[in-house]
């Protein structure tokens, strides 16, 4: 392989191929710890042209390639296998916003830009960047767009696909397509965009995007609610939806188990109700400058919860810093997880009128399985996605690690029965490869790898991601 290391210092400079265990380290453990390779070096481009003479010599050596934005992934989608023989490709130097055009409300961005950072971008030239995720200081651009991520503005503006209008793409044999074209109507054949948009770096590597940009929401209404049940959630929403329209932008949902953890371990958190709740929502409006109506909105959507019997106590943020208070204790749920030990992660998607039954029945299901297992509950009720995480029942991280299987296994499975999706906007990664296949039919997995083997003969491309090996 010295001939393919010379070529790839040639393409990006020596500085930027790193192949020694401690430079490696941080680039093949994926963020949860679980997914742990070797590599056969590290490559850092800077540019799409560096990136596609990378993919090129990799291509001509028959070298597998695996893409990284980053590494905050939580299926191991970003990290090599074991073998030692693959080049971790980064994008971690491209990290250009190339053009903000806030007339036609886009952004073009290189794939390294971290996510924070188009948010940032679109603000000062007046836009909003909607996407919003726990990792959005440290997440790239290409890996939301590999992966599809969601987060939580899904409910009002879409997954990462709804918001990508082009994208440059370096394709398996070196070749780039450039298809940056920020049209918002286009039919001229296939959507190859769309091809590309979840695709986990098996079909090529995105090195740049044209993302959409809308008018800010500067006022806000948001309040955190305690409600009974999964059900009760659900008719809140439809309440939400009713009376506050398209102003609805949140409605995230977290049980007593994940609350009381982030109280526990999150510096300054602070129950923001007397009274304990089996379950919580938080609910945000957005608008404009003009928008101002919102808070009597939400008051009334409030109001008419408690008359129905859907909630039972509510704080409204009433400052900047209260509402920054009520989001911490959403998003501080995911890091606090760590602090209790083993975790088993789980991010399943559902009908959302099917949510409340399948919740009721998988927490008895998995208490036979594992007594004492505690299921770690959140997600976003507004599009069904559940992150369905199990903590280790006190003391024993080996039980969960031993139970693992059966556990993913009767979830996989009651998800299925109810026709959900075992991702909702995680990926598939190497974790769920295989197990996202057998709930497939065999027709749609046929499609999946014919794409695969159109675009990537070789199967050099991120290879036992997103479809496990024939």
């Amino acid at each position: 392989m010295t001939d393919l290391l010379d070529r790839l210092r040639d393409a990006v400079g020596d500085a930027h191929v790193l192949t020694s265990d401690e430079d490696l380290a941080a680039y093949v453990v994926d963020w949860t710890g679980v997914h742990a390779g070797q590599a056969l070096a590290v490559v850092r481009p800077a540019s799409t042209e560096e990136v596609a003479a990378v993919v090129a010599a990799c291509h001509g050596a028959g070298v597998a390639i695996v893409p990284q934005g980053g590494n905050t992934g939580l299926v191991g989608g970003g990290v090599p296998d074991a073998s030692g023989s693959q080049v971790v490709l980064s994008l971690a130097r491209m990290r250009t916003i190339r053009e903000v055009d806030p007339v036609a409300g886009t952004i073009t961005v290189d794939a390294g830009v971290v996510l924070a950072d188009v948010q940032a971008a679109a603000a000062e030239a007046g836009r909003l960047f909607p996407m919003s995720l726990g990792s959005e200081g440290s997440c790239t651009i290409g890996g939301n767009l590999a992966t599809n991520a969601g987060g939580t503005a899904v409910l009002r503006y879409g997954m990462t696909r709804e918001l990508a209008l082009g994208l440059e793409v370096v394709l398996p044999d070196g070749r780039v397509w450039d298809g940056l074209r920020g049209l918002r109507k286009d039919n001229t054949g296939y959507d190859l965009t769309q091809v590309f948009v979840g695709s986990e770096g098996t079909l090529g590597v995105i090195t740049g995007a044209i993302l959409r940009l809308f008018p800010p929401t500067p006022r806000h209404a948001t309040a955190w609610v305690a409600v009974p049940s999964v059900a009760a959630a659900v008719s809140l929403l439809a309440l939400a939806q009713q009376h506050a329209g398209v102003h609805l932008s949140t409605f995230e949902i977290a049980n007593r188990q994940a609350i009381e953890l982030v109280l526990a371990h999150l510096p300054g958190a602070v129950d923001p109700l007397s009274e304990p709740s089996d379950w919580y929502v938080l609910v945000e409006l957005a608008g404009s400058e003009s928008d101002d109506g919102l808070d009597e909105a939400l008051e009334t959507v409030l109001g008419a919860a408690v008359e129905e019997g859907h909630a039972s106590d509510a704080a409204i943020a009433g400052s900047p810093a209260q509402r920054s208070a009520l989001w911490a204790l959403r998003e501080g749920i995911s890091e606090v997880q760590k602090v209790e030990g083993a975790t088993l992660k789980q991010d399943v998607t559902l009908p959302i009128a099917d949510l409340a039954e399948w919740t009721d029945a998988m927490g008895p299901r998995l208490q036979e399985i594992l007594p004492g297992v505690r299921p770690v509950t959140y997600g976003h009720v507004g599009d069904g996605n559940l992150h369905y995480n199990l903590n280790a029942p006190v003391g024993d991280d080996d039980a969960l690690r031993a139970a693992a299987a059966d556990l993913s296994t009767a979830i996989y499975d009651a998800v299925a029965s109810a026709h959900g999706s075992i991702s909702a906007e995680h990926g598939l990664g190497r974790t769920k490869a295989a197990a996202a296949a057998s709930y497939k039919s065999e027709v749609e997995v046929d499609l999946m790898r014919a794409v695969k083997e159109a675009l990537d003969p070789e199967g050099l491309m991120n290879p036992g991601v997103l479809l496990p090996p024939d």
